[in-house]
């Protein structure tokens, strides 16, 4: 076995890729194409980067006994069995971004090359025929660009084709008008966006209610001198529905570069002299094979590193907020704080974000607390991706809690459990200053202000005299000192609550002659250091 987490490329990806990775892996090659090669060589990897070629489906997985992540240097994940992954514990990641511009810009080509004629107009000119009458194209300026999927893609195409003059309408129905308004677009119905534009252009993800989209009914609304670009997902046209429409002058023109099966290289609609085709270029630059490369290895870095991961697929939360993510390992503290005070896992399981923070989604904090829960109780690597599986199967009922006011403190994150006994155990932490300070502040009843560090105890006793000497000469006389302290009360002569902070670990040994000396009700040492 390697000393390093083994990193496993089983396509070939850009030199910058290994150079993000760093030395801490051991880094190996395969022809992930090649399914007799791809199987023994991901049996014994925590990690495996792959393009489109190489398939990961359950067989793969179950092959890759030590496997931690899959990373997709990419956006489409068809070649992928998440749902398999995800019951392995296996996070999958993507680059989502790393060719947003790349597929923008391809968009705008096709929308200028379907206006102008332009490849048309150069092949035949390198067949030796000069014929500029039959190439005149159409100006962009003062047309209308109906744009259908207003995401990341779809706002750069419109951003940059409202350089050319042309106005820019939108369908779609999860982005609010006053935000479209705001890009200036103005969005309109499907039927509208139909009818009112000269060029189209796709820009939608490919799901059961977008297949076929632009269909017969669809193309029988629009202008006949419309031109159709798709640069998206094949089959959101329908291929058949566009070659008749062509055919019957129904469209002017149309520009694909994805198709409903691929590779396509023997389509109806390459007959016509009107429709410029592209082999599924859109990511296909030097730049978005390059930043796909550095953000997957970025993310396995992370992964391996038990980090929260943005681009996981099969992680809730999704995209981290940068005010959300500082609380990240605060939370995974807390969690495990409370198995420590618990001494069992919990029936039901309350993870409570009060505060400003909430204004953001904080999923992700309910996962990291989660994930720190389970940290110290099971013997298996706790991840994003797997923790709620360790809830499920162990019957935790999980909530997240959220509300904006938060009287004592900017925001606070409270992990409480109830117990098989009824017993409610809970432990409360928040960030102070810019340079977000872990504290605990609050134990159940208690109220604590003390820094997080890597080792802490927690005693709870009647209160009455003489208890902290007690304690302070115990673990001198061990050599173990002792960097802070707080004792909260709620009565006097009631229950109290100590907790230190300590420079090393406790003896068990130790810790229990001192609930003993003290008769303390509960005595918990917490090592929060990886």
């Amino acid at each position: 076995m390697s000393p390093k987490p083994v990193v496993l490329i089983a396509e070939e990806l850009s030199p910058a890729t290994v150079d993000a990775l760093g030395p801490d892996f051991e880094i190996r090659h395969c022809n992930g194409a090649d399914r007799a090669e791809l199987l023994p060589a991901i049996a014994d990897v925590d990690a495996v980067l792959i393009r489109s070629a190489t398939k990961i489906d359950a067989e793969a997985i179950a092959a890759a006994r030590r496997l931690r992540v899959v990373a997709r240097a990419g956006v489409g994940l068809d070649n992928v069995d998440v749902s398999a992954a995800t019951k392995a514990g296996v996070m999958v990641v993507n680059a989502p971004t790393s060719n947003i511009v790349t597929a923008a810009e391809l968009a705008c080509g096709l929308i200028v090359a379907t206006a102008r004629n332009i490849p048309q107009a150069n092949g035949a000119l390198k067949n030796g025929e000069w014929k500029r009458s039959k190439y005149t194209g159409v100006e962009l300026s003062e047309k209308t660009l109906g744009v259908v999927g207003l995401g990341r893609i779809g706002v750069l195409v419109a951003q940059r084709m409202s350089a050319f003059g042309m106005k820019i309408v939108a369908y779609d129905p999860y982005v609010q008008p006053a935000r479209a308004a705001q890009m200036g677009v103005r969005l309109l119905s499907l039927d509208e966006l139909l009818q009112a534009s000269d060029f189209i252009s796709v820009h939608l993800p490919k799901t059961p209610e977008t297949i076929g989209l632009i269909g017969d009914e669809a193309l029988h609304k629009v202008k006949p001198e419309v031109r159709i670009v798709n640069a998206a997902r094949g089959g959101i046209v329908d291929e058949e529905a566009l070659a008749s429409a062509l055919k019957e002058g129904r469209v002017a023109a149309a520009g694909l570069d994805v198709f409903a099966k691929e590779p396509c290289t023997d389509s109806p609609l390459f007959e016509f002299d009107n429709v410029i085709a592209t082999p599924h270029l859109g990511a296909s630059t030097g730049e978005a094979q390059e930043k796909a490369g550095i953000s997957v290895a970025r993310s396995v870095r992370l992964a391996l590193a038990g980090e929260m991961v943005p681009d996981a697929v099969n992680v809730q939360g999704g995209v981290i907020a940068e005010d959300v993510r500082p609380g990240l390992p605060l939370a995974e503290k807390l969690g495990r704080i409370f198995t420590a005070l618990a001494g069992e896992v919990a029936v039901r399981l309350d993870v409570e974000v009060y505060g400003e923070i909430t204004q953001h989604d904080v999923k992700v904090l309910e996962l990291s607390a989660l994930k720190g829960v389970f940290e110290d109780v099971v013997d298996e690597t706790v991840s994003y991706v797997n923790a709620p599986l360790f809830a499920q199967e162990r019957g935790v009922e999980v909530r997240l809690t959220t509300s904006s006011e938060s009287p004592d403190h900017r925001n606070v994150v409270t992990v409480r459990g109830t117990l098989a006994s009824g017993e409610e155990v809970s432990v409360s932490g928040t960030l102070a200053g810019p340079k977000h300070i872990q504290k605990i502040v609050g134990v159940g009843e208690h109220d604590i202000d003390l820094t997080l560090t890597d080792h802490m105890v927690f005693l709870r006793y009647h209160d009455r005299p003489g208890v902290v000497g007690t304690v302070g000469r115990a673990l001198g006389e061990i050599g173990l000192n002792i960097a802070g302290m707080q004792v909260s009360r709620a009565v006097p002569g009631g229950e109290a609550l100590v907790v230190l902070t300590v420079d090393d670990s406790i003896p068990t040994s130790v810790l229990s002659e001192i609930a003993e000396e003290i008769g303390a009700t509960s005595a918990r040492g917490v090592d929060l250091q990886d």
